[in-house]
């Protein structure tokens, strides 16, 4: 059909009919009730928010790539992640869903706005079709206005995405980028979508490097402990080793 003839629909949903862009557990309903009710951190936890049982069942309407990614999100301790969509030109971060259930669009940051502002400026300021004094608007939203960053959530509210599961589940701190105004560019343009976002790329993976960093040891033995909790005065967002 071209590039810019599909559709944002098309090629969004898995042979049985899930949308993989909103099949996370929704863990963000569960912490704002607890934070309305002054139950954050003493009594439920303001990071690795637990899976609701719900979820876990076998008739659960979750699709088994989405099992799959958890899994492996469990298993490997990453801290830092980008997924990558098409379709338009900027980079959001968490968090993606509203925090009032009813507004398709709100400003709502994560205890840690500042460092998910910078991971998405990173990658916009270097994206060479982002950051081009030549480019055009992909459709009618001008990013450009915002440095080409948005608040998730902002833009529009994606209850159950990757990057608030990421975020309250996890150690991983998680941001989508919007690579191309082509949801479907063709093979021929491929090249040049590589050369717009290679050092993109490679300076968001360098960001792994920013902040504190080291070792959690028992002061009598020297061992690691594993799963201590690291918490940051004026963050209400804990890190665990």
């Amino acid at each position: 059909q071209g590039s810019e003839l599909s559709g944002w629909a098309m090629g969004r949903w898995t042979y049985e009919g899930i949308d993989l862009n909103h099949n996370f557990a929704d863990l963000n309903t569960a912490l704002w009730d607890a934070e309305d009710n002054d139950l954050v951190p003493h009594e439920f936890p303001n990071h690795y928010i637990p899976i609701p049982e719900y979820y876990t069942f076998a008739n659960a309407t979750v699709a088994p790539e989405t099992r799959a990614v958890i899994d492996w999100m469990q298993r490997y301790p990453f801290v830092l992640s980008a997924n990558l969509h098409g379709g338009e030109l900027v980079v959001t971060y968490p968090f993606d869903m509203t925090r009032t259930y009813w507004k398709a669009q709100e400003l709502t940051p994560t205890a840690d706005d500042g460092v998910f502002r910078w991971l998405a400026t990173v990658y916009a300021t270097s994206n060479l079709a982002m950051a081009s004094e030549e480019r055009r608007l992909c459709h009618y939203d001008d990013f450009t206005r915002f440095g080409n960053i948005i608040n998730g959530a902002n833009w529009h509210t994606v209850p159950g995405s990757m990057n608030d599961f990421s975020y309250l589940h996890t150690n991983c701190f998680e941001i989508t980028v919007e690579l191309s105004c082509d949801k479907f560019p063709h093979a021929s343009e491929l090249p040049a979508e590589w050369e717009n976002n290679r050092e993109s790329l490679l300076l968001y993976m360098e960001q792994v490097h920013r902040g504190i960093k080291g070792v959690v040891r028992d002061r009598d033995t020297e061992q690691g402990i594993a799963n201590a909790i690291i918490s940051v005065d004026g963050i209400n967002h804990d890190i665990r080793t």
